[in-house]
């Protein structure tokens, strides 16, 4: 063997009981699992686990390192938590498929995720062209792709809030058949960020049919995570019934005061789809506040045409006082339907560092310190910033957060942004507070289940017939963990803080971290999806 685990608490993925064995690693592989009193295994290395457990490596099932991965080799932040593989193109906007005119525009929608990409080479253009890359530069973490149905659009008829001619949604089912051929393994939207939430269902269902065509899977961002959230997440549970596309409701949260306790409903949404058959999965991070870009609390209207366009309307002094309106008095769409708390909103990032002190305060505290209106603040940071500003959202609750966790089709996701100042801890905190918090202190779940819902259950998503356990011939993706200590170090005041208790992570048989370091590995490759040939009907 290549490396031999000896004395190794075995949580398998599976859910079931935890065993104690030797682990042989050989080739990027489970090579051999040696209960006590079979021959013991030998190797070029030795590893004693000394009654640490070992598990399959954590699957981020939303994970927004789409840039990160490439500008930073390190990637502490994943690697540190023992996630080995990470599912990018998320909430419907990413860099693939592009071309010269909307790389330009989606990389100023989406600076608060991802930076300005001004120190990356965008020398992709596809799908398969951006997984090349990952191959070719060498990342950290295994990386799947989910193709962005609001770039697609984009890509088709622009920034325009109308119906697509038949031209246009030809091209678009043509564009996501060609990702899904070059590797993705599903789609995803934002459906309350701009273009992609234009879409009708009619529309959805369109392209969702190609993507079932490919065996993939549908990850929406719904409608609203907020008054309209039951309605927004039946809407697509009805889609996946009517086109038969495996569906994984992404970071499937109750949040706003029109939805404290009742993650039951949601639940209970699911319990009837299941029974009917449909195919639904569905992803949570273990906190209560969300994270989102300001702007993308605008109402939809206000943001029709792209980055240029938003600015122009907040440059108007009448559209101002309209969409202020709307956002104060109606509740926009970009904030779910909710009337806006400007005390819930927390600055955690600035594209412009000339803007930093309004870092880790609410817009609130800052209007107040100001002597000035809240709007007049969070409006003066829209412009000045070039939307480029992240927020915090305080409108969790707790009572969902344990409720949705505990359900059997529930896998794990960061939705961690990597940008700012004082991002959220999710991004690096994610997979220990799942193991430390929720199932050690709280008891929220059995550890062996935590360990299958951050592992085999994300893997059978993805379809990923080699991943997601400790067996042998499967993918050597490990993480060794202390069940006593392993937490999250970061918090919201130290948000980049490392994970405790997770000192050896593998990644393709070879160690990413080892001893508490990370090492100068980079064994990540793109895992792709998708069938070799289209079927007859795209």
């Amino acid at each position: 063997m290549d490396l031999v685990i000896s004395g190794a608490r075995v949580i398998d993925g599976g859910g079931g009981p935890s065993f104690t064995a030797d682990v042989g690693v050989e080739g990027g592989r489970i090579a051999a699992i040696r209960r006590g009193g079979e021959p013991p295994l030998t190797g070029a290395q030795r590893l004693d686990a000394d009654g640490l457990a070992l598990a399959p490596g954590f699957i981020d099932m939303h994970a927004h390192s789409d840039l990160a991965l490439l500008r930073d080799p390190d990637h502490s932040a994943k690697v540190a938590q023992g996630v080995t593989l990470e599912v990018l193109g998320q909430d419907g906007l990413s860099y693939a498929p592009v071309d010269d005119r909307t790389l330009e525009q989606v990389r100023r929608a989406i600076t608060g995720w991802n930076g300005d990409g001004f120190d990356i080479d965008f020398d992709w253009r596809t799908v398969g062209e951006y997984l090349d890359r990952l191959d070719r530069q060498g990342i950290a973490v295994n990386a799947a792709y989910l193709v962005p149905q609001g770039s697609v659009r984009m890509l088709a008829m622009g920034w325009e809030d109308r119906e697509p001619t038949a031209a246009e949604l030809d091209r678009m089912r043509r564009l996501v058949a060609e990702g899904m051929e070059q590797g993705a393994v599903g789609m995803s939207s934002g459906l309350t960020y701009t273009p992609g939430m234009y879409a009708s269902g009619a529309e959805l269902a369109e392209l969702c049919a190609v993507v079932a065509s490919y065996g993939g899977y549908y990850c929406p961002h719904h409608r609203s995570y907020g008054a309209g959230a039951l309605d927004a997440y039946a809407e697509m549970v009805d889609l996946a019934r009517r086109t038969g596309c495996a569906l994984h409701l992404a970071h499937a949260t109750m949040n706003f005061a029109p939805n404290k306790g009742r993650a039951q409903e949601l639940l209970d949404l699911v319990d009837r789809a299941l029974e009917d058959g449909v195919d639904v999965t569905l992803d949570t991070y273990p906190y209560t506040p969300g994270s989102t870009t300001l702007a993308a609390m605008l109402p939809s209207r206000a943001s029709e045409g792209g980055p240029d366009a938003v600015l122009a309307r907040l440059a108007d002094p009448e559209e101002t006082a309209r969409i202020r309106h709307v956002m104060e008095v109606e509740g926009s769409d970009g904030c779910h339907g909710v009337p806006i708390e400007w005390d819930t909103i927390e600055i955690s990032g600035v594209a412009d560092p000339a803007l930093s002190h309004y870092v880790g305060r609410t817009v609130a505290a800052s209007a107040a310190e100001r002597g000035e209106e809240p709007f007049t603040t969070a409006h003066r940071l829209l412009v000045e910033d070039r939307l480029g500003t992240t927020i915090l959202q305080h409108v969790g609750h707790e009572e969902n957060v344990r409720a949705i966790m505990g359900h059997r089709v529930h896998t794990g996701g960061s939705d961690g942004i990597l940008q700012g100042d004082k991002p959220h801890p999710r991004a690096y905190g994610t997979f220990p507070r799942y193991l430390g918090h929720y199932a050690r202190d709280e008891g929220v779940l059995p550890l062996e289940e935590c360990v299958a819902h951050l592992t085999s259950r994300p893997a059978a998503r993805l379809g990923l017939a080699d991943r997601g356990r400790v067996r042998e011939g499967y993918r050597a993706d490990l993480v060794l963990f202390d069940p006593e200590t392993v937490d999250a170090g970061a918090t919201f005041e130290r948000p980049r803080a490392l994970p405790v208790g997770v000192p050896h992570v593998l990644v393709d048989g070879r160690f990413a971290v080892r001893d508490g370091k990370r090492t100068d590995v980079l064994a990540g490759r793109a895992v792709r999806g998708g069938r070799n040939r289209p079927p007859e009907s795209v």
